[in-house]
């Protein structure tokens, strides 16, 4: 596809997968994924646009809708729970919830009518037609996965490759069943058990602090390595100044899988928004993620760090300052 080394930029929604990012990521090398979740269809076909214009290879990753029900009760009550920290900048919480599929269908058409190198997909499967489609049009396409039952059912359906991501991985869990309760799973091992059972090439997600990480994950049998966190300090990247800020304070001390900030099991750095209401989360994607989707874009604004989402994954202490094609050559062991 164009890229010389193994590693993969993973998409990353809400601000730091942006098309410069991208491309700064392609010219080092690496392949970069244009996060589709959380943008209209016309926004993403611009991001795509700038990004195909630099002749580079690239990825698109889209959120496949769920269609678990909203308990009334449960998101009510949660939304009472949230009340003090919303008052805080104002803001009245809509006690009704608010669900949509994040434009499926005009993206999805959008990738057809259009095709990209790769799409990957995350949160679920979706029907067996779409991958169909796009796999004709001359897309490559990956499923997103965290167990081994769950990359049987993508090799059924007929991707091309999985990427394949352990617990600890930053940002949201990729599995099928937001509701699950799965414990610490190494993605290394993962790896390993995927790999036994299946000729589909892997991209391991999770747990990157390195280049011996990286190594690690392809020497359990993986083609490329995913990393997020270790990117989101570069210079190119999109990450908001509060995130930025928030990956080099030792004040954070470690990180939780929480559903506090949108209602799906995601990681992130530990702070008292999670401590205060995790007690209280509830699974209700993404109609908790609208639900605190202003007072999260508040808090990004007023620099407010107890407040906001730090999607973190367990290596973020090695998260580098400075221009990505540096830490890309770092993760490839091509540089210090």
């Amino acid at each position: 596809m164009g890229e010389q080394l193994p590693i993969v930029a993973a998409p990353m929604a809400g601000g730091p997968s942006t098309p410069g990012f991208a491309i700064a990521v392609a010219e080092a090398g690496g392949l970069p994924f244009l996060a589709g979740g959380y943008k209209t269809a016309e926004a993403l076909a611009a991001e795509i646009a700038e990004v195909r214009s630099s002749g580079r290879s690239f990825g698109v990753n889209l959120f496949v809708p769920g269609d678990t029900p909203v308990d009334a009760a449960a998101f009510s009550a949660y939304v009472e729970d949230l009340g003090e920290d919303a008052a805080a900048y104002g803001i009245l919480l809509d006690p009704e919830p608010v669900s949509d599929d994040d434009g499926w269908s005009s993206k999805l058409e959008l990738l057809l009518a259009a095709p990209v190198p790769v799409v990957s997909f995350t949160f679920g499967l979706p029907a067996v037609s779409d991958i169909t489609a796009l796999r004709r049009a001359g897309t490559t396409v990956w499923s997103s996965v965290t167990t081994v039952a769950e990359a049987a059912l993508a090799e059924r359906a007929g991707v091309d490759g999985l990427v394949v991501q352990g617990s600890d991985a930053g940002g949201h869990s990729a599995a099928f069943d937001p509701a699950g309760r799965a414990g610490s799973v190494d993605t290394a091992a993962l790896v390993r058990s995927i790999r036994a059972g299946s000729a589909l090439p892997i991209v391991a997600a999770g747990g990157v602090d390195g280049p011996d990480a990286v190594r690690r994950l392809l020497d359990a049998g993986a083609e490329r390595v995913a990393v997020g966190t270790l990117l989101l300090r570069t210079d190119e990247a999109g990450t908001s100044a509060p995130h930025r800020a928030a990956l080099a304070d030792t004040a954070f001390t470690e990180t939780a899988i929480t559903r506090v900030f949108t209602g799906r099991p995601a990681r992130a750095l530990r702070n008292g928004f999670i401590d205060r209401h995790e007690p209280h989360a509830i699974d209700a994607y993404p109609a908790v993620h609208h639900l605190t989707r202003g007072m999260r874009q508040a808090a990004a604004t007023a620099g407010d760090t107890d407040r906001l989402h730090l999607w973190a994954g367990t290596g973020w202490r090695r998260a580098r300052s400075g221009p990505v094609g540096d830490v890309i050559s770092w993760l490839a062991g091509l540089g210090e």
